[in-house]
């Protein structure tokens, strides 16, 4: 269609051509654009939806017109293109950048709000799908987080898992979700962490695991901190952190023995009664 041209809307207004733009590509249907938000909600990358859920007036689309924004800009679809677009785009960085509000609804007169030649008015729908993924941390790779990984890499989360030996490393399954490696110093690996990260400590003994927590303690920065052991240990592993500087806070969050008491002390049922707890703590 040739610039300058008018749409006529059936009210028998009309609007210039220059405010609209053709679709991306043919892949702007309905079905198509949601498919899409589906697929980048489903692989974790954080998005915003904006639907076009009433028209007073001119428009530059129907409603129930849909574009789908991640923070490299347009993923899918098409609200009209235009102002109405860039501006939706450019409020939806703004989301994705700062965070904010799940859902929000924006009216916009397209004449005195953005400039666009058509008097009409449009009422947009924004949704933000910006959902963290759950982080999980495991010190050491032996029987038991051989089992808690098999377990917790079934879920919606993103495990790593660190051990000094590189045997026990190469006996974990591979996942999708799963980053492992081998550090011949697992304290030195906790500053890389992710804020928020849940930190199970189950190294090869007291020896190694005391370390670990001293260095995540003095971190400060997990949501959750849970170490493998005995009453017996975990009293140990407390009077040590407290003599090593850690604050009485810090340690009295720390979950020793970890795991709900529930079935029996094999590595198999540990690793449930641990995954379970922590499913228990992210969820409170």
């Amino acid at each position: 269609m040739a610039r300058g041209a008018r749409l006529v809307h059936d009210d028998g207004r009309s609007m210039s051509v220059d405010d609209v733009s053709d679709p991306i590509d043919g892949g702007d249907e309905p079905g198509a654009v949601l498919s899409s938000l589906a697929s980048l909600v489903r692989d974790g990358v954080a998005c915003v939806s904006v639907t076009l859920i009433a028209v007073r007036g001119s428009a530059p689309q129907e409603v129930g017109a849909r574009l789908v924004a991640t923070r490299s800009g347009l993923a899918r679809g098409t609200i009209g293109g235009g102002r109405l677009e860039a501006h939706a785009l450019g409020r939806a960085a703004e989301s994705l950048a700062r965070g904010g509000e799940r859902c929000s609804i924006e009216v916009i007169n397209l004449q005195r709000d953005i400039g666009m030649t058509c008097g009409g008015e449009v009422t947009l729908l924004y949704e933000l799908f910006a959902h963290a993924p759950w982080e999980i941390a495991v010190f050491g790779a032996g029987h038991v987080a051989q089992a808690l990984v098999r377990v917790l890499s079934t879920l919606e989360c993103s495990l790593r898992v660190v051990d000094s030996r590189p045997e026990w490393i190469e006996r974990l399954p591979r996942r999708a979700n799963l980053k492992s490696w081998v550090d011949p110093s697992l304290p030195s690996v906790v500053e890389a962490l992710p804020a928020g990260a849940f930190v199970v400590v189950m190294t090869q003994g007291h020896a190694t695991d005391l370390p670990v927590l001293r260095a995540v303690l003095a971190w400060g920065r997990a949501r959750y901190v849970g170490v493998m052991g005995s009453a017996v240990k975990a009293a140990r592993i407390r009077r040590e952190l407290l003599e090593g500087g850690a604050s009485a806070e810090a340690v009295a969050s720390l979950r020793c023995p970890i795991g709900l008491e529930l079935g029996k002390n094999t590595p198999s049922e540990i690793a449930v009664s641990v995954a379970a707890e922590l499913l228990m703590a992210r969820d409170r």
